[in-house]
């Protein structure tokens, strides 16, 4: 892949930790897309597509993020902390996996059925997937776009929240609903992994929340 084009002149501007960002979260986007694809149909063939394309995403983040914790290692990062970098790319990297691990689930379950409460938290994920794409530019002048990362950080939290109650109605629709126990704990525990990507998601918003009150000031 090239990576370290990434890292060249690295700590020379403010904003060079972008591209960085920028290439992670485009994997995010590609991985997300992939997993409400693979909500969208009950071809086991297909699954394992969309799963081992959400895996390549996956692989080529944890490329990304080891080079960038090389190159932070002995780099001179200015008008913002390294670790405020890496605090970053961390919570970015681990909500691809846990994109990864959403898409592992189904697969490893095979439902009967994709029901639409579980379609809906792939598409909540996409959306979180969306409002970090939208964020990553701003970065490069988090005082400056004070603003718009807010208004994306913000967008991400409303999505988290709206998650969670798909989720709870979910889960009460299947312990009402689904009188065969073995399937009900396929959906809950399906459910519950996707519900996982979309608080992971968050916490990469609340990672960039508390990051710029510290340069906005």
């Amino acid at each position: 892949m090239g990576l370290k084009r990434f890292f060249r002149g690295f700590g020379s501007k403010s904003h060079n930790y972008l591209p960085v960002f920028i290439q992670q979260t485009a994997y995010i986007r590609q991985a997300a897309e992939a997993l409400v694809r693979m909500t969208d149909t009950m071809d086991s063939a297909q699954w394992r597509k969309y799963e081992k394309e959400i895996k390549a995403c996956e692989v080529q983040g944890d490329a990304i993020l080891t080079e960038l914790h090389e190159y932070l290692y002995g780099a001179i990062i200015r008008r913002i902390r390294r670790s405020d970098v890496q605090s970053i790319a961390m919570n970015i990297d681990e909500f691809l996996d846990a994109i990864n691990d959403a898409s592992k689930s189904i697969p490893l379950y095979s439902p009967k059925r994709i029901d639409t409460h579980i379609a809906d938290l792939a598409q909540y994920i996409m959306a979180e997937a969306d409002a970090l794409v939208k964020m990553m530019p701003f970065l490069g002048e988090m005082k400056k776009n004070y603003s718009q990362i807010s208004v994306q950080c913000e967008r991400i939290t409303e999505l988290e929240h709206a998650a969670d109650d798909t989720y709870a109605e979910y889960i009460s629709y299947i312990f009402e609903k689904e009188s065969d126990p073995i399937e009900l704990m396929k959906y809950k525990n399906i459910a519950e992994i996707l519900e996982a990507a979309t608080d992971a998601a968050k916490r990469v918003s609340d990672s960039v929340r508390k990051i710029i009150m510290r340069y906005s000031d």
